[in-house]
């Protein structure tokens, strides 16, 4: 954690220090939550504050490499290398100028420069103060190139994302549709709980949303799933802590809609914790039946048996070991959710977009393809196989069921058209999904048919 100035004696707003602290943190390789819990362990702060710091933190670091490009058309010496302390110390009074609306440009300037004072020394407060005060005054300085003659940069530069990605999204949609995507990933994240039919029904929730005055709407594609457009978790006592609802994602659930587990069934999730899917497969089987619920992680299993037991599910068998060493079954139904790049999740995940690297994508493409392997072992003939990701990558996607099929002829595709409409289905029946279309995070699952013996 960084040091302040131990000689300033100027007030500062500690939240907004934390923040600095925070992103500092995340700079150096650690995750958005971890710095934050990090940073504001022994702080004391509210609810609200935490928000207001969440929004400082999560904004700044999705937003750093436009931050940086607006920044340099200020400075007298754009190709001098920057401390830690002032680049972040700049990217937060950047990030309020432009992106935060609620904040006063007077009073961004001026808690930035407190923040300066704090931080660093006097000259580095005055040229803080300079630089903000300039982009107040002269906005029309920052160019971007041409859309038209280099659209990655173009793209890279505006929206905040690395090349790499950028180029992907081009190469796959086209310039118009990567834009809106690009554009859509940098929209505050919204929240989605999945009701659990154990404990309640849709009806039933709605009326407690509704006497409370919240906004809401029920998903397109699975009708259990409520989406809010507002921060926080609406009625969390009332609804998550009794077990009546659980945060997920539709396009997480989608998954479990083409594994179509029925009461009875032998399941097995390899890659379970924190129980998402596992709880959705257990809730669809009425508490009957199995769900093996496989995960390496002891502590991330021990939350899937909090989640489990809160949501009045006595199904799940939760089990200790790397998925690609489990010898059980076989089962009825294998679902496989392995360790994947997250690109359908950048809007949620700041650091996600400074963190992963084209080589991350071709490792996990090794793992995905030793896991499915091993995951197709333990399905009965007759049986369904459902492989799914949160991330938009045709490598770990597409290509991992091509050749997964191409190994195992045993295997083949049983479309998604029979559970989903063509918006989602695309031509090889898999379903896809994208945060520009319907608020969704981007997703991909395929379901598997073990065929059965001639």
């Amino acid at each position: 954690m960084t040091e302040p100035n131990a000689n300033s004696a100027t007030k500062f707003d500690p939240v907004r220090a934390a923040a600095i602290e925070a992103l500092i943190l995340i700079q150096q390789g650690e995750q958005t939550e971890r710095a934050v819990a990090a940073v504001t362990v022994s702080k004391g702060f509210r609810s609200l504050d935490m928000r207001f710091l969440l929004q400082m933190t999560n904004g700044a670091t999705k937003m750093r490499r436009r931050l940086d490009h607006e920044i340099r058309f200020f400075l007298a010496r754009p190709s001098v290398e920057l401390s830690l302390k002032l680049q972040n110390i700049l990217r937060l009074g950047f990030f309020q100028l432009l992106y935060m609306d609620k904040v006063p440009p007077a009073a961004a300037v001026s808690e930035t420069v407190n923040l300066a004072h704090h931080f660093t020394d006097q000259n580095q407060a005055r040229l803080v103060n300079a630089v903000l005060r300039s982009r107040l005054r002269e906005p029309e300085k920052v160019r971007f190139v041409s859309r038209d003659e280099n659209p990655v940069k173009y793209l890279g530069d505006y929206y905040s994302y690395p090349d790499h990605f950028v180029e992907y999204c081009v190469g796959e949609f086209g310039v118009d549709r990567a834009e809106r995507l690009l554009k859509q990933y940098n929209n505050p994240p919204h929240i989605t709980y999945r009701i659990n039919h154990l404990k309640a029904k849709p009806d039933e929730v709605a009326h407690l949303l509704q006497e409370n005055r919240y906004e809401f709407s029920f998903g397109k594609y699975l009708p259990e799933f409520i989406h809010f457009e507002t921060a926080g978790l609406p009625m969390e006592a009332e609804l998550l802590d009794s077990g009546k609802v659980m945060v997920q994602d539709e396009s997480a659930g989608l998954p479990i809609r083409l594994l179509n587990p029925k009461p009875g069934d032998s399941i097995v999730d390899l890659a379970a914790a924190p129980g998402g899917k596992a709880t959705y497969a257990a809730i669809k089987m009425r508490n009957k039946g199995r769900v093996t619920a496989i995960d390496k992680s002891h502590q991330r299993l021990e939350i899937l048996v909090a989640n489990a037991k809160r949501l009045g599910i006595r199904i799940i068998a939760p089990v200790a070991c790397d998925a690609t060493e489990f010898k059980g079954g076989p089962f009825d139904r294998v679902l496989l959710d392995p360790p994947c790049s997250g690109w359908g999740t950048a809007g949620k995940n700041s650091d996600l977009r400074w963190s992963k690297t084209v080589q991350d994508i071709a490792n996990l493409v090794k793992i995905q393809s030793k896991m499915i392997d091993r995951a197709a072992r333990l399905v009965k003939p007759g049986g369904i196989m459902v492989y799914s990701t949160c991330t938009i990558m045709r490598d770990e996607n597409d290509q991992i069921i091509e050749e997964f099929l191409l190994r195992n002829p045993k295997f083949e595709i049983d479309s998604a058209a029979q559970f989903f409409g063509r918006e989602l289905v695309n031509e090889r029946g898999f379903v896809k999904t994208y945060p520009d279309v319907e608020n969704l995070d981007g997703s991909f699952c395929a379901r598997l048919k073990h065929r059965l013996e001639a």
